[in-house]
């Protein structure tokens, strides 16, 4: 829901700037370029647990940003064969870290009050002595830096030490600032480092501003601290004909500024520890295997989720809801889930109903007919609880004192009920309250799945607040966004004016800004200071409890603010977009950084949140929206309507688009357990499959869904073709897989986009399961399968593979081994004028009492048809094959490609009529004739 309009953006600034009385000038836009001399190390052991624990004591004491820390705690571990821990605190105090029950992890050792004469001297580390299977820490004395090197080829992949030529300082440690650097090749590529929307593209750009620190501000401001913290990065480099990649995470919850300058990166922190994490890869896809094996697997998602949804902040009452269900159904355009924004609430207040607007009779007769139909229902939760003596939920929370303390009391801010208080998620106590709403509402209302929003944590006033006397807060008279509160600054703790700023916002404005004021605490006296940007995190994980606690159901969740691991429990939207040509643009760069971060299910606002989409802009939105991970028409309250079917054109791109996406469903649910049981991205820049590809590395106008489909949109306005990079290979036009592009090395082809079309290409040597489509999922997952199998073009000898898997979508677990899931691998072959497709079947009991087939079987890239055609299941021979047809058509490909005046025909084979029970292994092959 939208907060921060553009429009009043600068001025709201410069107000708060002055309410601040923050000088700019004097704040650290010009910050000294070295801060002290560092640390020396002091002593050095070999911990009993396998890693190393020493000792840093500060060279040179000074106040910049504060007194330094003057002895630090050093812990170095390889924790797998492929990751390594470095971590530094103080060695005399605990200091605030990332909570153990919200990440679990190993914990260092304990810390030592004393250097004591039972340890051991400091002693130089021999590279082997402490290697890991994959890496290999080392490090200097004095001053203290480190270095993590590759151990199969010695490149240094993270180096601390600072030269005097360097424009950053040896390792700083102070209470409220923490600065540590490496050095990086210049040509290395770097990736991830948000949320924020990069118009660079995906690739990290040097100089730009990398902040983190979750923040409502809208998705339209560039290169800003948006609603989420990743402090992970990817590094790809290319040395020698060779591609590598690795990972680094500093798991800090605290505010940071990133400074990457194209041959080193800073950070500077304003609390916490260093926490490091490296992670050897050393393919992209091994690194996010790597990252999220440690942060926490993807969430399984729903069948459902992967159909279309449509929402929109402005849905008055509930007969519009039921108009917008029929209209799509009239439409003949597909439709899974249909959302409500704060509309249904009885004055914006978390589980409740309008009895006016949204009787709770009639919403339940509307839902019992669109679950009848297959469709889903989800609502909108803010975290902000109103505070109102007669509301339950309210009365309930003060109850178990279950909200954010300032002072003692909740901490008060306002959020669209007016005046409110905020959970605290990191409270026990709130977990069991939260789930306890949850159920009181689900029995109220039988939603699918909850949305939650504004959980950065986002507040319309500034500082200490009190409900105003004789006026009535908010009035209902004006946007429900101005602060009406009256509210006092709060500068009189270093929690509220830390020595060193960051650039939040952008704009260095202060961290409390428009949040809960950062020297409010939680729950055991944490600070809001260092858990903030942790809030919609735990918010996460405290409502993926209690949905899974409802019916022994998989949770949906869609959640704006995220943290590292917060895949494991949300999918993501990437908030308040503009309907403009670059948003459409920027929207592939933040859905592949989210995959990265290990939050797969992803997608924009299709069409643009506010203000009105032109309506060649939402043709190219669906097109490209339909192959987001989660793909949803969000529209604000003040914008007009825009769902697919209110203009003509835009329908049947619609119909199109989202036509082919309902029959990729069964290839993006495999994702999604690929997802779940190794990390993979749904949606992936191209490198992650030509990681070799040098020209890739920056592409971020074209993607990925899976290793091999590869979605090539129209980003430009008037424009009717494409420019597609097309790596080495055969590409086949989904839409006409006659048609196929043959790529010699990776080059550009102009390729036709009219106005209903969007390319889209899958690459050779893959087998993808696709169904025949529909309207809504339920529907389409019953129909029968083809298998679309892809050769090089024209290729005597040639290998291909996909899988497909199915279960019982509503279990929380998605896995092998439940009695309600089945898994196939296909594999085909070429080789000596036979073609033969196989499949290989693990725990085929679900998918035989679900009696799903193939159908059609469609090879793509043959020289010639075929003769002697025979089939096989379960080792016997197919007693019927009278209803099969075999039939060949021949692939088209411009003329541009086929130098040399190779004029050789090759075909498409379709072989249809098949019964074949998906849940049997089954063969077939046949003789392939040379077409004349």
């Amino acid at each position: 829901m939208l907060v921060s309009f553009s429009f009043l953006r600068l001025l709201l600034v410069f107000l708060v700037l002055c309410v601040f009385q923050v000088d700019l000038a004097c704040a650290s836009t010009n910050p000294p370029k070295k801060i002290g001399k560092g640390y020396r190390l002091i002593s050095i052991e070999e911990a009993p647990n396998g890693g190393l624990v020493g000792h840093l004591q500060v060279k040179e004491k000074n106040n910049i940003y504060g007194p330094d820390i003057p002895l630090l705690q050093l812990y170095v571990k390889h924790e797998t064969d492929n990751r390594l821990r470095v971590h530094i605190t103080d060695a005399e105090k605990q200091r605030w870290e990332v909570p153990y029950n919200l990440l679990p992890r190993e914990t260092p050792p304990s810390l030592k009050q004393t250097i004591g004469g039972s340890r051991k001297g400091v002693y130089k580390l021999t590279a082997a002595d402490y290697a890991g299977n994959e890496l290999i820490f080392a490090y200097e004395s004095d001053p203290f830096s480190f270095s993590v090197k590759r151990k199969s080829n010695g490149e240094t992949l993270f180096d601390t030490s600072s030269e005097d030529s360097d424009p950053y300082s040896d390792l700083v440690f102070k209470d409220q600032y923490l600065e540590i650097s490496t050095k990086l090749p210049k040509d290395a590529s770097l990736y991830g480092l948000g949320e924020n929307t990069q118009p660079h593209g995906i690739k990290l750009y040097p100089n730009d501003p990398y902040t983190l620190y979750t923040t409502d501000i809208s998705a339209i401001n560039l290169n800003a601290d948006l609603y989420g913290s990743h402090p992970v990065y990817m590094d790809l480099r290319h040395v020698n004909g060779k591609a590598s990649a690795h990972a680094v995470l500093l798991l800090n919850s605290n505010g940071m500024d990133v400074f990457y300058r194209g041959n080193s990166l800073t950070y500077k922190v304003i609390g916490g520890v260093f926490d490091l994490y490296f992670f050897s890869g050393p393919s992209p896809l091994a690194v996010v295997d790597q990252y999220t094996a440690f942060v926490g697997r993807p969430a399984p998602m729903p069948y459902w989720a992967f159909g279309f949804h449509q929402c929109r902040w402005g849905y008055h009452n509930l007969s519009v809801v039921e108009d917008v269900v029929e209209n799509y159904k009239k439409a003949k355009i597909p439709l899974d889930v249909i959302w409500n924004d704060d509309d249904h609430m009885d004055g914006h207040k978390d589980f409740t109903l309008n009895p006016t607007n949204y009787p709770r009779p009639k919403l339940l007769a509307f839902l019992e007919k669109i679950h009848a139909r297959g469709m889903k229902y989800i609502v909108i939760i803010d975290p902000g609880i109103g505070v109102n003596k007669s509301y339950g939920v309210y009365q309930r929370g003060l109850a178990n004192d279950v909200f954010i303390k300032y002072e003692g009391k909740p901490f008060l801010a306002q959020v669209w009920p007016g005046a409110v208080n905020f959970p605290d998620f990191l409270n026990p106590k709130t977990v069991e309250w939260w789930g306890d709403e949850i159920r009181r509402f689900h029995k109220l209302v039988p939603v699918d799945g909850l949305w939650i929003d504004m959980n950065e944590a986002s507040n319309f006033c500034n500082g200490l607040c009190t409900l105003p006397e004789g006026r009535i807060c908010p009035n209902g008279t004006g946007p429900g966004w101005i602060c009406c509160l009256d509210c006092k600054n709060i500068t009189k703790t270093r929690w509220d004016d830390p020595p060193y700023k960051i650039n939040a916002s952008g704009l260095q404005v202060p961290i409390g800004y428009k949040t809960i004021a950062t020297s409010a605490y939680h729950y055991n006296g944490v600070l809001e200071y260092d858990a903030h940007s942790l809030y919609g995190f735990s918010q996460s994980m405290a409502t993926h409890k209690a949905l899974q606690g409802l019916e022994g159901k998989r949770p949906f969740i869609l959640s704006r603010s995220t943290y590292v691991g917060s895949g494991r429990y949300a999918a993501h939207w990437t908030g308040d977009n503009k309907g403009t040509w670059k948003d459409l643009k920027y929207s592939i760069s933040t859905m592949l950084n989210f995959g990265i971060f290990g939050v797969p299910m992803v997608g924009s606002d299709i069409c643009g949140f506010y203000p009105a989409p032109t309506e060649e802009l939402c043709n190219r939105w669906i097109e490209l929206g339909a192959f987001y991970p989660f793909s949803r028409d969000h529209a604000n309250f003040y914008s007009p309507r825009q769902e697919l079917y209110q203009w003509k054109s835009v329908a049947v791109s619609a119909r199109n688009a989202l036509g082919m996406r309902y029959k990729l469903l069964p290839y993006l649910y495999t994702l999604n357990y690929e997802a779940h049981t190794t990390g993979a991205p749904i949606a992936r820049p191209l490198f992650f499959t030509f990681t070799n590809e040098t020209k890739l590395y920056g592409l971020s106008t074209q993607f990925l869904l899976g290793s091999s489909l590869m979605v090539s949109p129209v980003l430009t306005k008037g424009k009717t073709e494409v420019k597609v990079l097309f790596p080495p290979g055969s590409w086949y036009n989904l839409f006409d897989m006659t048609k196929v592009i043959v790529s010699k090395e990776s080059h550009y082809l102009t390729c036709d986009a009219p106005l209903h079309v969007i390319n889209v290409h899958l690459y050779q040597n893959v087998i993808i399961p696709m169904q025949q489509g529909g309207l809504i999922s339920k529907e389409a997952r019953k129909t029968p399968f083809t298998l679309i199998v892809s050769f090089p073009l024209g290729a005597t000898t040639g290998e291909a593979k996909g899988n497909l898997f199915l279960d019982n979508d509503e279990l929380p677990e998605m896995k092998l081994g439940s009695g309600y899931s089945t898994y196939i691998d296909f594999y085909a072959t070429v080789t000596h004028g036979t073609v033969k497709v196989w499949s290989d079947v693990q725990e085929s009991k679900f998918a035989l009492e679900k009696g799903w087939t193939v159908e059609k079987v469609t090879v793509l890239g043959l020289k010639g048809m075929g003769t002697a055609f025979e089939i096989e299941v379960e080792g016997n021979a197919a007693a019927d094959t009278s209803k099969i047809e075999i039939s060949s058509t021949e692939h088209e490909y411009p003329e541009k490609l086929e130098e040399g005046g190779d004029k050789m025909k090759n075909v498409m084979v379709e072989v249809k009529g098949l019964e074949l029970l998906v849940g049997k292994k089954f063969a077939m092959s046949w003789k392939m004739g040379i077409k004349p």
